[in-house]
């Protein structure tokens, strides 16, 4: 930067959520260029990472998904002893397959049930333990050791009746669809080692208030985890919408502009600087679409700048509300008469969360977008420490100043 004297540094938004401007430290310059509508990338992606894409299973994903849906229900008040049935079951199934993918790992993976008891609350009639399964690729360069990257979905599901923990309840797309595609990304990543830190996490409790999600992002934060990006996938599996339309090659990728943390300060320099769509969120949104559009994933991103759909919540929130960056994958058109609903036929319309509504060729190429996101971030540089803009003088020019990434394969 250029060396100045100043009266006074503007913290401008990029202080709120700094800009993503990660820069890649591998790779030959014209190497895996884009092909067919796709726009020029520095993410082709590369060569090893496609070989990892090809291996997205939608064969794995659909054994994986009905595995889940044969626990019959996974409420989280449901049986945590019965080993067939109930949400006890389907955590130790995914534990057991974690377990066999971390064996693939050389080492790098961990697996680790994250236990706590929720007491009375909304939707908690009862103390209740509730359970995440976390597991986490160690990234191998000691220079990107404090970096964490944290994909979830979660596992409990539900029907009409918020409380109603015996009925059966599948819950194929919400979210049997996004824990598939978390096991089928640790399988295909995990023999490969990694740069920085990867956090698969199957969490409970979501549909009864995020309570899953809420504890593993306490986690994050009491033990000083440099969380760079959560991407949550919650109903991921569908390309037939309730309204009709079928889109095979979309996902909708949501953010919050105004950062869900942010203060009354932060609130009134956004006003007067501008900055909101410059949130390390939409950052980061951003960023997904630049990586996980290519040939080799066949997806468009849909942004849209909200922290979520209407009147529905997710489990990125929990990580908003500690202000780290986080982003929300939702199929393009939702179909309401299989979500959260009673399984029955009424009026010739079948009702419920049923295997076969979920496309899991759709779901293979939404499982190869976060791949392919995952391997871009993890291999690339951290963002831009202490980020601000210069006001001391009335110029034309709008000085950045930011501190030097300590990473030592950066090279620009």
């Amino acid at each position: 930067m250029r060396a100045r004297t100043f009266a006074a540094v503007l913290a401008a938004a990029l202080a709120i959520g700094a800009a993503a401007l990660l820069i890649p430290s591998f790779g030959r310059a014209g190497d895996d260029h884009h092909h067919g509508g796709f726009p020029h990338s520095w993410w082709g992606p590369p060569r090893d990472v496609r070989g990892m894409l090809a291996q997205v299973s939608a064969r794995n994903l659909r054994a994986d998904d009905l595995k889940l849906v044969s626990f019959g229900t996974r409420h989280t008040l449901s049986s945590q002893t019965d080993p067939n049935r109930g949400i006890g079951a389907a955590r130790d199934w995914i534990k057991s397959q974690f377990d066999q993918i971390a064996a693939t790992s050389g080492g790098r993976m961990t697996v680790e049930l994250q236990s706590f008891v929720q007491p009375v609350s909304s939707r908690i009639p009862t103390p209740t333990v509730i359970t995440n399964i976390v597991a986490t690729l160690h990234g191998t360069d000691p220079a990107s050791a404090d970096r964490y990257y944290v994909v979830s979905g979660h596992y409990d599901s539900r029907v009409t009746h918020v409380l109603n923990a015996t009925s059966d309840a599948p819950g194929a797309n919400d979210d049997a669809s996004g824990v598939s595609a978390l096991l089928e990304m640790a399988r295909v990543m995990a023999p490969h080692p990694t740069e920085s830190n990867i956090v698969f996490a199957a969490v409970a409790g979501e549909e009864q208030g995020l309570y899953g999600s809420e504890h593993l992002a306490q986690v994050a934060q009491d033990n000083h985890w440099n969380v760079l990006g959560d991407f949550n996938m919650d109903i991921v599996g569908s390309s037939l919408g309730g309204n009709g339309v079928r889109d095979r090659h979309d996902i909708r990728l949501f953010s919050d502009g105004v950062p869900t943390n942010a203060s009354a300060a932060d609130i009134s320099r956004l006003q007067t600087i501008g900055g909101e769509n410059d949130s390390g969120s939409r950052q980061l949104a951003r960023y997904v679409k630049e990586v996980g559009e290519n040939p080799a994933t066949g997806m468009n991103i849909a942004l849209r700048w909200r922290r979520d759909r209407y009147l529905r919540s997710g489990d990125h929130v929990p990580f908003l509300e500690r202000g780290y960056s986080a982003v929300r994958f939702t199929e393009p058109n939702e179909n309401y008469d299989h979500e959260h609903q009673d399984i029955r036929v009424e009026n010739g319309v079948q009702f419920g969360d049923l295997p076969e509504f979920v496309d899991f060729g759709f779901l293979a190429r939404v499982t190869r977008v976060l791949t392919s996101t995952l391997e871009a971030i993890a291999r690339s540089s951290r963002p831009p420490l202490n980020t601000r803009a210069i006001s001391a003088n009335l110029t034309y020019n709008t000085d950045l100043k930011w501190s030097a990434d300590p990473e030592p394969d950066v090279v620009g």
